[in-house]
């Protein structure tokens, strides 16, 4: 990455320690600990490793619905390489490009690979509207935590489907030559514009295939894609409820999920901070106080920074070639723009 970019990361992560020490330092005065029972541990590890599973196996058939064949390794070094690669840039702005090269690598043509990345992207929204329906119905007294959490997924969701009903519209429409106006209201004009031709000419053979999905795989690539989603719920429960069972189960799986979400929309790499202050904001009198250091520090190590640890194990050269070379194709696309006659 860029100086700057190694910068902001490198901020971004002493604010989130920062803020999560300070925590750790106002807890601890009142007997608060870091220590949790082993099953604690055991039942949080335990989901990460199905939480994983169920993603591979997400793509693996998401990719089978498509007629692509793709190892359960490969897909499992995929969702690796997103997750480190979302780390360590901002609003997560790598992870794509970060799976599109270890498919890419894997030695699949890039239009398969779109075909997968698109496919595992919408199931990801269907998946999250299925399990927040689920607790809407399962903890339909929980009253503000509820609504927070469908305002959120609600938000995300429309978001996904908005991008991709655009880009659905434009690549039904030609777009070979001159920009439209619109594109020369947003400046995008130059080795931008020529950069949309190229993905909306990728996206009209993506639908093509798209359309000709099987849909038993589909069928299972969605239920992977709901309990990958949904195992998310069970992590801090995990944590708490094995030391102290009467904390209400509510807030514990619903707070979470809308933070792992609302994350995705924070400029700094890795929150920098902010998930851990909506942590305290929202869980601060919901968790003991001798345990909330604990749950706060532990949730974060299983829900985010363990899996920095395996996606830099699994694909780390290749998370860094993608978003190396992003950046030096960001920077050719900007001086194309720039420099007058092209």
């Amino acid at each position: 990455m860029t100086p700057t970019r190694w910068l902001l990361t490198i901020v971004s992560f002493i604010a989130t320690i920062g803020v999560s020490l300070y925590m750790i330092s106002g807890w601890s005065q009142q007997g608060a600990s870091l220590l949790l029972p082993a099953s604690a541990h055991l039942f949080a590890f335990s989901a990460v490793v199905v939480e994983l599973l169920a993603r591979s196996l997400k793509i693996r058939w998401s990719a089978a619905a498509a007629g692509i064949r793709l190892p359960l390794l490969t897909a499992l070094r995929t969702s690796l390489g997103g997750d480190f690669a979302a780390a360590i840039t901002p609003a997560r702005s790598g992870a794509e490009p970060a799976r599109f090269l270890v498919l890419r690598e894997s030695g699949l043509r890039s239009s398969n690979v779109l075909v997968i990345l698109y496919a595992e992207l919408f199931l990801e929204v269907f998946s999250l509207a299925a399990v927040v329906l689920a607790v809407a119905v399962v903890f339909r007294h929980a009253g503000v935590v509820l609504a927070t959490l469908v305002s959120l997924v609600g938000s995300y969701a429309a978001v996904i489907l908005g991008i991709g009903a655009l880009a659905l519209f434009l690549s039904r429409r030609a777009t070979h030559g001159t920009p439209p106006a619109w594109a020369r209201r947003l400046r995008l004009t130059g080795g931008r514009w020529r950069t949309i031709e190229s993905a909306l000419v990728k996206l009209r053979t993506t639908i093509d295939s798209v359309e000709k999905v099987d849909v038993r795989p589909a069928v299972f690539a969605f239920l992977a894609s709901v309990v990958h989603v949904g195992v998310r719920l069970f992590v801090l429960p995990a944590l708490v409820l094995t030391s102290v069972r009467d904390v209400p189960l509510a807030p514990l799986a619903l707070w979470p999920l809308g933070f792992l979400y609302g994350a995705a929309v924070v400029p700094a790499p890795g929150g920098g901070g902010a998930v851990e202050m909506a942590f305290r904001a929202a869980l601060g009198n919901a968790i003991p106080t001798r345990l909330f250091a604990a749950a706060l520090i532990w949730w974060r190590f299983y829900t985010f920074y363990i899996y920095i640890l395996l996606g830099a194990l699994a694909a780390g050269n290749t998370v860094m070639r993608a978003v190396r070379k992003t950046e030096e194709y960001e920077s050719e696309v900007e001086m194309s723009t720039t420099t007058p006659g092209r």
